[in-house]
């Protein structure tokens, strides 16, 4: 996980260092030569290898995705936890949407 990481941040570095390369060959060359290109299109490469390794990443389970903000999870619920299913036995303590909901039934209602 660690050399993912790694790897990820060392592409990113190098997509910056590109950038500027580029910006620098536009204003020195001043449109003149193809360096400017070749640096971006190097650019947008790294950027694609750095996407599609954090793509992979994830679906591989490398890399821990953070979970979904609506899901109302904490990020320290493990995924089996999320998989077993609710409490169905109604009490007036359970939520009517399972047991990580958030509207509680009333009693008496």
């Amino acid at each position: 996980m660690l050399l993912v990481k790694f790897v990820v941040i060392l592409l990113l570095c190098f997509v910056i260092i590109s950038l500027f390369s580029g910006l620098y060959f536009l204003v020195k060359d001043k449109g003149q030569s193809s360096r400017t290109v070749n640096a971006l299109t190097l650019r947008i490469g790294l950027s694609v290898i750095a996407i599609i390794i954090v793509l992979i990443a994830g679906a591989t389970g490398i890399l821990e995705m953070n979970p979904d903000p609506m899901s109302g999870q904490s990020p320290s619920v493990s995924r089996d936890e999320t998989l077993d299913p609710p409490d169905t036995t109604a009490t007036p303590e359970t939520s009517i949407f399972g047991s990580g909901g958030r509207r509680r039934v009333e009693e008496g209602s």
